[in-house]
């Protein structure tokens, strides 16, 4: 089988990182208790507890909409309503998972450009209305990264944590690419987690190199009770639960968790050098993170198409380039030319003869 050059339409693209992968292996050697209690479970778990400083429950998930739905509908009664920026992914992309665990919670939805959620929107959100025939507002959402690829400082956190607090609402964290993040800020992940405010955190694996699961996170330990029931119902226990966790200890234990993310935000930012000064291409976004938003002229966009190159246009109208820990620095060199070339081209396009 020919192996297809590697792609950066999404981060899912990537396989299993070696550190993840050997302790996968490892955890394979014999057998183990189910559901959990086992010793590479635990041990991940603790070394969660280690890296953010913390007593923190731990639960581990397949996949990043159960990690997102089942934590806000443990924040949440079906009268409730959960507050979340337009792109979120709970708004977008999770087919109504949230809404559906959560027994009709509703979604409140403040419009963001860069995707980030501010203290005034939240406030103007929360108090609109009080009386009973409105959804009452319990839950903030933030996704860190945004869907945008820009991410919240400390000090953004801080004061979305303080307006939640004054409103007696719960602060939740979408962190699908929360290493990224980390990576960005060059901070402790507790920095911007509990020491910030956050109440509950999804850590995302899917994206940081590990082939399935999910981390989530409470950091204020009396909202998981009872958390492990809502898992079995949703069919979020794995009776082999060493598979989800070990490769857990592979990623924390080493660092991995931290050099994949690295990697991947370097790459995004290499990328963004390739065309800059280019006036046929305009980063939608700024570069903070792993991601790539290009704005081009449909002509470019379907050159690169024609040489071979996956991308989305599902936000922002342009192109999406995602980069994860196995990018490939020659590969993303490659797609660099390619895009100066093509931009080249339309402006010789332009030039009259």
């Amino acid at each position: 089988m020919t192996r297809e050059a590697q792609q950066f339409a999404s981060d899912n693209y990537a396989g299993i990182c070696p550190e993840a992968m050997a302790a996968m292996t490892a955890a394979n050697q014999g057998s183990a208790v189910a559901y959990g209690d086992d010793e590479w479970t635990q041990r991940a778990a603790d070394a969660f507890r280690t890296l953010f400083d913390t007593d923190c429950d731990v639960f581990f998930v397949f996949n990043g909409t159960a990690a997102n739905s089942l934590a806000l509908a443990s924040l949440c009664q079906s009268y409730h309503s959960v507050i979340c920026a337009s792109s979120a992914h709970v708004e977008t992309d999770e087919c109504g998972a949230p809404e559906f665990f959560s027994n009709g919670s509703k979604l409140l939805v403040a419009p963001s450009i860069d995707g980030k959620l501010t203290p005034e929107a939240i406030r103007a959100l929360a108090s609109s209305r009080s009386d009973i025939h409105f959804p009452k507002p319990r839950v903030v959402t933030i996704t860190q990264p945004t869907e945008t690829g820009q991410v919240y400082t400390v000090e953004e956190v801080r004061a979305i944590s303080a307006v939640c607090r004054e409103l007696g609402l719960k602060l939740h964290m979408d962190g699908a690419r929360f290493a990224h993040a980390c990576a960005a800020l060059d901070c402790l992940p507790a920095a911007i987690t509990w020491q910030a405010g956050v109440d509950v955190l999804c850590f995302g694996g899917t994206k940081n190199g590990m082939a399935v699961g999910e981390a989530i996170l409470y950091f204020d330990r009396s909202l998981a009770i009872d958390f492990d029931y809502r898992c079995k119902q949703a069919g979020q226990l794995a009776s082999k639960m060493r598979f989800l966790s070990a490769p857990w200890t592979g990623l924390l234990e080493t660092g991995a968790w931290l050099r994949n993310a690295q990697h991947g935000n370097a790459c995004a930012q290499r990328l963004a050098d390739h065309v800059s000064g280019l006036d046929s291409l305009r980063l939608i976004f700024p570069v903070q993170a792993n991601s790539v938003f290009l704005e081009a002229p449909s002509a470019i966009l379907d050159g690169l198409r024609a040489r071979g190159w996956r991308f989305y246009t599902f936000i922002g109208g342009g192109a999406r380039f995602m980069f994860a820990w196995d990018a490939q620095i020659a590969r993303v060199d490659a797609l660099g030319r390619d895009l100066r070339a093509l931009a080249m081209a339309q402006v010789d396009d332009r030039i009259p003869a």
